[in-house]
């Protein structure tokens, strides 16, 4: 048995107060901030947990994992440095609808209990993401990061309780 923390980004390892003014920063990856990193991974150590990639982000990596983009070598390079890997991707269900709207809220769920399914053997799991996920199930297992500050210690204790139960 495993634990799995479903790891969005925008939000969680950054903020939208540098969305707002530096969208270039945060599309390069540069403004991933190195101290949610360290947040991120006390709650992996703590937990024994496991990163399943549910960002938009996984976009920007191939089916080995591998980035394509500088931004996902840079997440890979600083989630390294902290000890931590990806250790997958949910699955991609959006639409043509949802791509164009950037509405990837909507199917978030889904695509979380697609990937729960084809893993059975995951004791605990947890949702680290700034949006409504939009389902009941997912909200039990969701820390909603504010996404003006992204992921704080409070989120980490709720997240580490969330998976201890």
């Amino acid at each position: 048995m495993k634990n799995v923390v479903f790891l969005d980004i925008d939000g969680v390892l950054n903020s939208n107060f540098w969305n707002k003014t530096h969208t270039k920063e945060i599309s390069d990856g540069s403004l991933i901030d190195a101290e949610k990193i360290g947040l991120l991974a006390e709650l992996i150590r703590r937990t024994d947990a496991q990163i399943i990639l549910h960002s938009g982000w996984r976009f920007w990596f191939d089916s080995a994992g591998q980035p394509l983009r500088a931004e996902a070598e840079k997440l890979v390079e600083l989630l390294a440095d902290a000890g931590l890997t990806i250790g997958g991707f949910t699955p991609d269900l959006t639409t043509e609808e949802i791509r164009r709207t950037k509405k990837f809220s909507l199917v978030k769920a889904d695509e979380i209990l697609v990937w729960l399914r084809a893993h059975p053997d995951v004791n605990g799991w947890v949702v680290l993401d700034d949006l409504d996920l939009h389902h009941a199930q997912i909200g039990q297992h969701q820390v909603k990061t504010d996404p003006a500050v992204g992921l704080t210690l409070e989120d980490v204790a709720k997240a580490e309780e969330i998976l201890r139960k």
